[in-house]
C-alpha cells in the first residue's frame, strides 16, 4: 500500500494507536480514513479497519460485508491479499451471531485464498485462525484418540522439541489431503528418531499405522 496515500496514512496511524492500546483514537482515525476515501480501494482499506472497532457483532458483520463489496468492485491484484483475512473476519462475525453455516462458507473461502498471502508470521497466524474456524463449523473431528493422548503426554512433560514438530501441522490442519500428508510426515519423522518413552513410541506407531 502507498504510504503517501491519505487513507493509508490515517490507517497506519490508527494501527499505531491500536498497538499503543488507544482504541478510541484508533477508531477515530479509521473513521476519518473512511470519510476521506475517494474510491473503492480506499474505502475497502478503511472499512477493513473500522470493522475491528465495532461494539456489536451485527455492526462488525456489516462493515466486513461492506469491505467485501468494495474489494470485489476493485477486482485487481491490490486487494487479493485482503481476502483471506476478510473472509476469516466474516466467518467469526457469523459465528458470534450463531450462524455456523454462513460462517463455514467464509472460512472455506478464506482457506482457498491463503495462497494469495506471502509466506511469513502473519500468514501462519491467519492459517491457524482459519483452521480453528473450520473445526468450529465442521463435523466432529475423527482423529485417532492415540494422537490426542500422545500430544497430551508430550505437553504434560514439556517435550518442546516433539511438540514443535507435531503441533504446527496439527493445529493448522485445513482438512485438505496435503494437510493430512503434512501431519503424517511429522509423525514419521518423530517415530524414526526413536527417542520417546516406550509407551509413547507405541502410541506413535499406532497413529501412523492407519495413515499409511
Amino acid at each position: 500500500m502507498d504510504p503517501e496515500n491519505t487513507v493509508v496514512g490515517l490507517c497506519a496511524r490508527g494501527m499505531a494507536a491500536e498497538a499503543a492500546d488507544r482504541p478510541s483514537e484508533a477508531r477515530e482515525l479509521f473513521r476519518q480514513a473512511w470519510e476521506a476515501a475517494d474510491d473503492d480501494y480506499e474505502a475497502c482499506v478503511a472499512a477493513h479497519y473500522l470493522a475491528r472497532h465495532q461494539s456489536t457483532p451485527e455492526e462488525t458483520l456489516r462493515w466486513n460485508l461492506l469491505c467485501l463489496e468494495r474489494a470485489d468492485r476493485v477486482g485487481d491484484g491490490r486487494v487479493l491479499p485482503f481476502y483471506p483475512s476478510l473472509h476469516g473476519s466474516l466467518g467469526r462475525a457469523h459465528l458470534e451471531l450463531g450462524q455456523p453455516a454462513e460462517a463455514r462458507g467464509h472460512f472455506e473461502s478464506a482457506a482457498a485464498r491463503l495462497g494469495d498471502l506471502p509466506a511469513g508470521p502473519y500468514a501462519d497466524w491467519l492459517r491457524l485462525r482459519i483452521a480453528e474456524g473450520l473445526r468450529a463449523t465442521g463435523p466432529a473431528p475423527t482423529e485417532p484418540e492415540p494422537l490426542r493422548a500422545l500430544l497430551e503426554a508430550l505437553c504434560a512433560r514439556a517435550d518442546l522439541a516433539s511438540l514443535a514438530l507435531l503441533l504446527p501441522p496439527y493445529v493448522e490442519d485445513l482438512g485438505r489431503p496435503e494437510d493430512a500428508e503434512r501431519i503424517t510426515g511429522a509423525l514419521r519423522m518423530l517415530h524414526a528418531e526413536r527417542r520417546l518413552p516406550p509407551t509413547e513410541q507405541a502410541a506413535l506407531a499406532e497413529v501412523i499405522g492407519p495413515r499409511g
